[in-house]
């Protein structure tokens, strides 16, 4: 993750490349056989992310907070005395998540400050040889998904800024320059190539998210034949957008964008408050209307949510976050038709909302955050006839009543549907249209009328 400060005007600039770059190679890499692969990303909608990490020991920003100079990288590693995972119950985290409604869960293998949750044979750095831990926290975690058949991604920062062999240490201080030394940038890489295929050998994970790619250009990190590694024998795994040019999908951060993004397919990576690991001292966490108003815009649009937490340095996972996914998950469940397997609405033009549509496209979902103030919602330009209006969840049969529509003109008309205030529900009232066909809309533009 980009943090802020001193680094974050590159932040944003590197990171805006990287989601135009994402934008434009994706259909590229890409062939037309790779779309199988990508149906269980597309219809998941949810995901969870989860940081976790030597940072959560003073709740402190993960990594940046020594890259930034806001302490001394020495004291940020005595946080390693602090990281017990005394707490730490790896089923229950998997029980949270898909109580949560998600359909896969993304885990930080190892951050920007190169501490790595596994037993790797690489660096200086792990949870099992260097931390209070004394052991692997990874590995029982994707048991423990797989075993609720969630579909594992493994998060995996290229840059490593605690090792001795990567150019960059802080905002201020580099090591060296590749072009310098491209001995000790290729020790870097076979070390890090070295963790990626542990990390594939043991887990076989279902997607790959890397970080950090904007510190280099893709020839240095050779981004392609990091790629072709990864998916030599695992044809069916995905990569995110961010070994630059070479992902699968586009990974906007924070901010859901405000129009459909180009890509075909996408996420939208957020956290529950400020902070993507656990920060004590902040408490801005999103309600759970706003949580779920995000998620609607988000699968609206056509892409998935990746919603993030941040478990304490002791494994246990702070209340509000759990209740948080929890109320996702029970409106989720309520719902399920709305969500799961759909694709992207219609244009607002049409409905004052956000909307889906079933994969056949004969069932248009409308997603009503308030009450109407007369008891009604609108649709227009739907050319289809209506066959039947109901409550998503609780199946209450709605009446609709048609204006301005007549013989002689092809304007489909203006639909209002009646939604008695007995039928709204405290997040999202979701309304279903059964339609006689798979959806047309109506967009011609009316003149004058000629004749009637």
């Amino acid at each position: 993750m980009k943090h802020k400060f001193s680094s974050l005007l590159l932040g944003f600039m590197c990171f805006s490349g990287t989601i135009v770059k994402s934008q434009d190679t994706t259909a590229k890499i890409l062939k037309d056989t790779d779309h199988e692969k990508m149906v269980w990303f597309k219809e998941a909608k949810l995901g969870i992310f989860i940081h976790w990490g030597l940072y959560a020991v003073d709740g402190i920003s993960e990594s940046w907070s020594f890259y930034n100079e806001y302490l001394s990288h020495e004291d940020y590693l005595k946080q390693l005395s602090g990281f017990t995972a005394a707490n730490f119950k790896p089923k229950e985290w998997a029980k949270l998540i898909k109580d949560s409604g998600a359909k896969y869960s993304v885990i930080t293998s190892k951050h920007h400050d190169g501490f790595a949750l596994w037993n790797t044979n690489y660096g200086h750095l792990n949870a099992v040889s260097h931390a209070a831990a004394k052991k692997d926290v990874l590995s029982p975690l994707i048991d423990a998904l797989k075993e609720k058949e969630l579909k594992v991604g493994i998060y995996f920062s290229l840059p490593d800024w605690s090792s001795d062999l990567y150019t960059h240490f802080t905002t201020s201080k580099r090591r060296y320059a590749i072009e310098q030394d491209p001995q000790r940038w290729q020790q870097y890489l076979n070390y890090m190539n070295g963790q990626l295929l542990e990390l594939k050998n043991n887990y076989t994970p279902d997607l790959w998210w890397f970080d950090g790619d904007w510190e280099h250009p893709p020839e240095a990190w050779e981004s392609t034949k990091i790629r072709t590694s990864l998916l030599k024998g695992a044809p069916n795994t995905i990569i995110n957008s961010r070994l630059t040019g070479q992902g699968d999908y586009q990974t906007p951060e924070i901010g859901v964008p405000v129009y459909r993004p180009e890509a075909k397919y996408w996420e939208l990576c957020m956290t529950l408050n400020d902070s993507w690991g656990y920060q004590q001292t902040d408490n801005n966490y999103k309600t759970s209307q706003q949580v779920i108003d995000i998620f609607v815009d988000c699968i609206s649009k056509g892409g998935n949510l990746l919603l993030d937490i941040g478990p304490k340095a002791d494994g246990s996972i702070d209340p509000i976050q759990k209740e948080r996914l929890l109320e996702l998950g029970s409106w989720i469940r309520k719902h399920h038709k709305a969500v799961y397997g759909t694709e992207k609405g219609i244009p607002y033009e049409h409905f004052y909302g956000p909307t889906t549509l079933s994969k056949d496209k004969q069932t248009l979902f409308l997603f009503v955050r308030d009450i109407p103030k007369d008891g009604k919602i609108v649709v227009k330009g739907i050319s289809n006839t209506i066959h039947r209006a109901y409550v998503v969840g609780n199946g209450s049969i709605l009446s609709q009543n048609k204006i301005a529509k007549l013989y002689w003109n092809k304007y489909p008309g203006i639909s209002y549907i009646d939604l008695p205030k007995e039928t709204i529900d405290t997040y999202y009232t979701v309304v279903a249209l059964v339609l006689d066909g798979p959806i047309e809309l109506y967009s011609e533009l009316n003149g004058a009328v000629e004749q009637n």
